[in-house]
């Protein structure tokens, strides 16, 4: 395709090096003869830390000779002038008043993205509910072997109480306890890059469907404990697989003035399940010497829908422009936007932006892919990025209880039905408290929320611990110990709990999505095997004080890497993310450091009226309702 100098794209594409930015001049052949200037941002070193609209240096004939080519080349022709409105509003969004033969409905339209922005097509929403009850498996799951863990062990053989064998039978609980996690980290993810290249989105979430469907009703018919640490093991397989893909497909669907509201869902299916997880195990207490069997086994109840509905979901339309099946993408998105008007801009929009991301990268193979995530420079920091949130979900010790609350209320004097009950409890907070995310997270934003919870979670933490040195005898000790415990899980709810899924389903480009996915969910739940694997000997020689303290730490930690090291992502398009993650880590690290931390200080702490410079310069690109709202 020739530009406006007469120069094909072979003829561009040597000028295009890895420098810190190149300009080049672009002479249009509208009217008025106007020049522009195309400034070009090295998606791997963006020292300006400038976010690009790739439209926005062309003229607006130029953009529509590019989108006739575009229509031409794909076979929609028949959708052209929607095409060519759309282009020209993503090329000025903040002035789509001026596209020439917009109606009063397209205004309209574009008017509602800010004022009301939740007025989404029901296939959206129901692509995104349907997909993320997937989570709820496992949260179910979590919660089953919670109440498992009672009584299980002396049903098959490795008591914990009472046994000369005591040390190496907790080991053995923890090994079995994190069979799902040990899978999912070392093979379950990793099957996310190729069964997503061959069978879609779609065909990734049915395998796992099939898995998580199958694996429980296995586990609570086991008579053995290695039969039960295999079938948790097939688990994995499909948590990984799903845990993977969910959020990408997620993410991929949505608008993003509210993606992470919605992408949160899978977090708040998670809450879910393991509160449904508590009412199973309550429900099937007093059922003798099956309970374990049917508190395992019920997890398979979320799988269901999952299986029966996702083929009634559109596919990504990211995922079809990968494949270049350009026509189907818009079909897509035709499904998931309210106008055909939203739906070509956004196609014609993602189609632009992936262009430009391909310098970073070629189409590799899987291998390289992988190695890629920690040599390229761009994908490097998503790389940390998205495992710095994941590895801080196990840091702050959400699962120690999660996995082993029971235990835990148990040890605090509590007898068998006031510890499921006392699970239940931190069940139905962490679940409520989930839902305040869905409204802040693209308000306030990832990093925002993450940076108020963690002390939260620190403090509440090391107050759990503490409390176990109220006399047992005391109504109190365990009246406390609950208390705390669900405090901690009311400030991760809205907090740490919605943020890693979300933002690693964003934070890489296209051509590294599914590898990178698989990179930090392998992140998140390897440590998860790890901690579960350690927790019921950490309590025996660490004490529950000793353990929670050790924790409390930990969230500490985590907020320093959080404030270093992650980005921010709120409202912006999956693919303007390049400009911020070419942005390098030592010029994020400086500014957090020496201007957000000393502009923190003197805010909240000396309380003067002081202002923060921005990091990131928006070049040409809406700044999502913000500049509406204010000419409003």
């Amino acid at each position: 395709m020739a530009d406006s100098t007469g120069k094909t794209d072979k003829d561009v594409a040597p000028q295009i090096q890895a420098t810190d930015v190149q300009v080049e001049k672009r002479a249009s052949d509208d009217e008025s003869a106007e020049k522009g200037v195309f400034e070009h941002i090295n998606l791997n070193k963006n020292i300006s830390a400038r976010i690009k609209n790739p439209l926005a240096d062309l003229s607006p004939a130029q953009v529509l000779r590019d989108v006739e080519e575009f229509a031409n080349e794909h076979g929609l022709v028949d959708v052209l002038p929607a095409l060519k409105k759309g282009a020209l509003v993503a090329r000025d969004p903040d002035h789509y008043e001026s596209v020439p033969d917009m109606t009063p409905e397209d205004l309209t339209t574009i008017d509602d993205e800010v004022t009301h922005k939740w007025r989404q097509p029901r296939r959206l929403y129901f692509t995104i509910i349907l997909c993320s009850i997937g989570a709820a498996v496992q949260g179910w799951d979590q919660t089953g072997s919670n109440g498992a863990n009672l009584s299980f062990p002396d049903a098959l053989g490795i008591p914990e109480k009472d046994n000369p064998n005591a040390a190496r039978n907790q080991w053995l609980v923890g090994v079995v306890n994190a069979g799902p996690y040990i899978a999912s980290a070392c093979l379950g993810c990793w099957l996310s890059d190729p069964v997503n290249n061959y069978f879609g989105r779609r065909g990734a979430i049915f395998g796992s469907a099939v898995f998580c469907f199958i694996a429980p009703i296995g586990s609570a018919v086991c008579q053995t404990w290695p039969q039960l640490f295999i079938t948790r093991l097939l688990l994995g397989l499909g948590m990984g697989l799903k845990g993977s893909t969910i959020p990408i497909f997620c993410a991929e669907n949505t608008p993003a003035a509210i993606r992470g509201g919605l992408v949160m869902s899978w977090q708040l299916w998670t809450a879910f399940g393991i509160f449904l997880g508590f009412c199973a195990n309550l429900a099937v207490k007093d059922t003798g010497d099956i309970s374990w069997r049917l508190q395992l086994g019920s997890a398979f109840i979320p799988a269901v829908p999952l299986l029966i509905g996702v083929y009634f979901c559109p596919e990504s339309p990211r995922w079809y422009i990968k494949k270049q099946r350009i026509k189907e993408a818009f079909e897509s998105l035709r499904a998931l936007r309210n106008t055909e008007l939203q739906a070509a801009r956004d196609l014609y929009y993602i189609y632009s932006q992936i262009k430009v991301e391909r310098e970073i990268a070629g189409d590799g193979n899987y291998v390289t892919r992988f190695i890629e995530l920690f040599t390229i420079p761009r994908v490097r920091r998503a790389t940390l990025a998205s495992g710095t949130v994941m590895l801080a979900q196990q840091m702050c010790g959400i699962n120690i209880v999660a996995f082993y609350s029971s235990t835990i209320f148990e040890k605090a004097n509590a007898t068998v039905t006031e510890a499921l009950f006392a699970s239940w409890g931190f069940g139905l907070v962490n679940f409520l408290f989930a839902f305040p995310a869905i409204f802040t997270i693209d308000t306030y934003g990832r990093r925002a929320l993450l940076i108020f919870t963690f002390p939260q979670m620190a403090w509440t933490l090391l107050a759990a611990g503490f409390c176990f040195y109220i006399p047992t005898e005391s109504r109190a000790h365990l009246a406390c110990v609950a208390l705390f415990v669900f405090l901690f899980a009311a400030f991760y709810s809205p907090g740490e709990g919605p943020v890693p899924f979300t933002y690693s389903a964003e934070v890489f480009p296209l051509s590294h999505r599914e590898v990178g996915m698989s990179w930090a969910v392998a992140t998140c739940l390897g440590w998860a095997a790890v901690l579960s694997i350690t927790f019921p000997r950490m309590l025996a020689v660490m004490t529950p004080t000793g353990a929670f303290g050790f924790y409390a730490a930990l969230n500490v930690t985590a907020l320093v890497m959080i404030f270093l090291w992650v980005p921010e992502t709120k409202q912006r398009t999956l693919e303007e993310l390049d400009y911020i993650f070419a942005v390098p880590t030592r010029i994020h690290m400086r500014y957090q450091a020496f201007k957000v931390f000393p502009w923190w200080c003197q805010k909240y702490i000396l309380r003067r009226n002081v202002t923060l410079e921005p990091l990131y310069k928006f070049d040409g690109v809406q700044t999502r309702g913000d500049n509406r709202a204010v000419k409003e």
